[in-house]
């Protein structure tokens, strides 16, 4: 029998170990109970299980939280809510409301050994522990968690699995960039390590549930979610070899300390999903913003020419290209400090201002941990010769770095993360990490943190003709999954037919330049490095030239409109008062045609859409949108639609 939060309802909590918190609109609920002196929740969607019992519960150096349990007592409801801005994310206005319920646990001595704080709004349940001191101990290891994610059986999975550490190319594994699986029954455990957040799973017919985890910053380790058998998921830590198997696995943590919010997001469609702010809802600002920060759009030569392109005489190019375009940025990549150096860098930094355009540089990350060659090497993982060569940068006029090879999920590499941000933030950098983890509520935690890529992103179109064979399949799960829970650098649409310098050459493109323009807005970034090369002013058709030199990247509200991930998906994004519609089908054989209803439109009023034929070639028109908004989408197999309207 479930009962109210009342006064009433709290005695009784305490004596039989149970306890309910329901969100604001009360159709999501998380029942908390003590059974058998195990600890575990419970959430359900509308009296639907979307997770089915679960444990709670830590093992730590000093105490085993995860058995003998008794439930010590629960606190008041407490509504909490805020309103916040945040400019490098899906939205820019965000508001929320929930309920907070706080449930104090006993150990097997009677001593109160931690707390679990539940934070449930209409779509979402955040929970974090509070782990207590006991007698002198006032700091200690967690070995492991009981923490545990059991899905309803039946349920079907879109997982990315974990990568192996020390692994790929230089040992510079995990990082985040293996591809999603569609569909799958549960019970496997990816490669051996479980899955990288966050996690998706298909709940039959009753709808979808997403798994992931924010707050992390140099005070505790990222997690990722293991498979213990069948339904069940739980909360694993970083392996021993990551991070050249320095530093323990097991986070430390100050007592009383915190560990990071494991998320749930859940819906009978994937608008909740996709639409998401839960990520930064539970977080604040570690530091102020040292200045205001400009996003915006960037060349990138490195995606289409590679390593040899890292030369003045070609950036200077690029220079020009981002000129051209009326971009903010170029990225100059790997090798620039033997290939250019010091002194033509500055060089180039004060031409590129000549020509209103500013630039990112590429660094390596690692001193020990991996053994990628490529330069600027150890320059960023000791605080003294990260700050000279801050200073240099900033006397030089570099806007911001992209830093790769980080490649672990260990505290200590959070530590490094963190210490990158807060350092670069006080000399006005700001930070794209590459070959990395996922940014977990980053946007808002670090004001000069733009983006990660921790996803099978643009390079491995260059690498591999399979990669461009399924590339129409990343658009219909990044927006939804890895782009909802963090800003994605993906670095794509490509225009050029091929990956090369002379475009004539190389791993083909099989996705039409509709779709490489859609993606532009299906994929967040608040700086975007565009896969465009000099030569698409002249070789690229000109509708779609005109469009990138346009499109925004920060925007100002999301929303889904229809989709299903491996398949299609329809999805759209606000900038200002113009809504810029997308539709991509990777449906082979099978053109998406659907009705929609583009409710955030005004009926009657002509919209630009660009679209494709079955042939895949693109074209711009202007149509009159019905005063009913139902519009008709009509997408080929690898190609795209995008309506753009107010």
């Amino acid at each position: 029998m479930k009962l109210k939060l009342t006064s009433l309802f709290l005695v009784f909590a305490s004596i039989a170990g149970a306890q309910t918190v329901s969100s604001p609109d009360g159709r999501l609920t998380v029942d908390v109970d003590v059974t058998n002196g195990q600890a575990a929740y419970t959430v359900k969607l509308d009296g639907k299980t979307f997770i089915e019992r679960s444990a709670l519960g830590l093992n730590t150096s000093f105490g085993d939280f995860t058995k003998e349990m008794t439930l010590r007592g629960v606190s008041e409801v407490k509504k909490v809510g805020e309103s916040y801005t945040m400019r490098q994310s899906k939205k820019s206005e965000i508001s929320y409301e929930a309920n907070e319920v706080t449930c104090s646990m006993n150990d097997k001595d009677g001593r109160h050994a931690y707390d679990v704080t539940f934070h449930v709004d209409n779509n979402n349940v955040a929970f974090r522990y509070r782990l207590l001191p006991k007698r002198d101990t006032r700091s200690c290891l967690i070995h492991n968690e009981a923490t545990s994610f059991v899905i309803p059986e039946g349920s079907t999975t879109f997982l990315c699995p974990q990568m192996l550490p020390q692994t790929g190319w230089m040992r510079t594994c995990p990082s985040y960039e293996t591809h999603y699986s569609y569909d799958e029954p549960m019970g496997k455990n990816g490669n051996g390590l479980g899955y990288a957040f966050p996690a998706l799973f298909r709940i039959g017919e009753s709808g979808w549930v997403m798994i992931c985890e924010t707050g992390v910053n140099g005070s505790y380790c990222a997690s990722r979610l293991d498979n213990a058998g069948g339904n069940k998921y739980v909360v694993g830590y970083p392996h021993p070899n990551e991070f050249g198997g320095v530093g323990t696995s097991a986070p430390g943590l100050a007592l009383p300390g915190e560990t990071p919010w494991r998320t749930i997001t859940v819906g009978e469609t994937l608008a909740p999903i996709a639409e998401t702010t839960i990520m930064w809802d539970v977080v604040k600002p570690m530091y102020e913003a040292s200045q205001d920060y400009k996003f915006g759009c960037s060349t990138w030569s490195w995606i289409i020419r590679q390593d040899a392109s890292c030369n003045f005489d070609e950036q200077k190019e690029y220079i020009d290209f981002a000129a051209a375009m009326g971009y903010e940025y170029v990225l100059i990549d790997a090798l620039w400090d033997t290939n250019i150096g010091y002194d033509k860098m500055e060089e180039l930094a004060k031409y590129a201002r000549s020509k209103n355009v500013d630039i990112f540089l590429w660094y390596n990350s690692n001193g020990y941990w991996n053994d990628a060659p490529q330069g600027p090497k150890q320059k960023l993982h000791t605080v003294i010769e990260r700050r000279k060569e801050m200073k240099w940068l900033q006397k030089t006029g570099i806007k911001g770095l992209k830093i790769d090879f980080v490649g672990s999920d260990k505290q200590q590499t959070m530590q490094l993360y963190e210490d990158i941000l807060a350092d670069a933030n006080e000399y006005g950098l700001m930070i794209i990490f590459h070959g990395c983890t996922l940014p977990r509520g980053w946007e808002r935690m670090f004001p000069n943190f733009v983006s990660s890529e921790a996803v099978r992103a643009s390079e491995n179109l260059n690498f591999s003709q399979y990669e461009n064979d399924i590339e129409a399949t990343f658009g219909t799960i990044h927006p939804v999954l890895r782009n909802s829970v963090a800003s994605m650098e993906f670095g794509g649409s490509a225009l050029n037919k091929y990956y090369s310098k002379g475009n004539n050459r190389g791993n083909q493109r099989k996705t039409s330049d509709v779709y490489a323009i859609t993606t532009a807005v299906l994929y967040q970034s608040a700086v975007q490095n565009f896969a465009l090369a000099p030569n698409n002013l002249t070789d690229a058709p000109a509708w779609a030239m005109d469009f990138m030199k346009e499109v925004p990247t920060t925007w100002d509200d999301v929303k889904f409109i229809d989709g299903y991930p491996g398949k299609y998906l329809i999805f759209a994004r606000r900038h200002g008062d113009t809504w810029y519609v997308g539709a991509v089908n990777a449906q082979k054989d099978q053109p998406l045609k659907k009705k929609v209803e583009l409710t955030m439109l005004t009926g009657g009023e002509e919209v630009t859409v660009y679209s494709d034929t079955k042939e895949l070639v693109g074209s711009k028109s202007t149509k009159k949108l019905p005063k009913n908004k139902k519009f008709e989408i009509n997408v080929p197999y690898n190609g795209a639609m995008l309506i753009v309207g107010k």
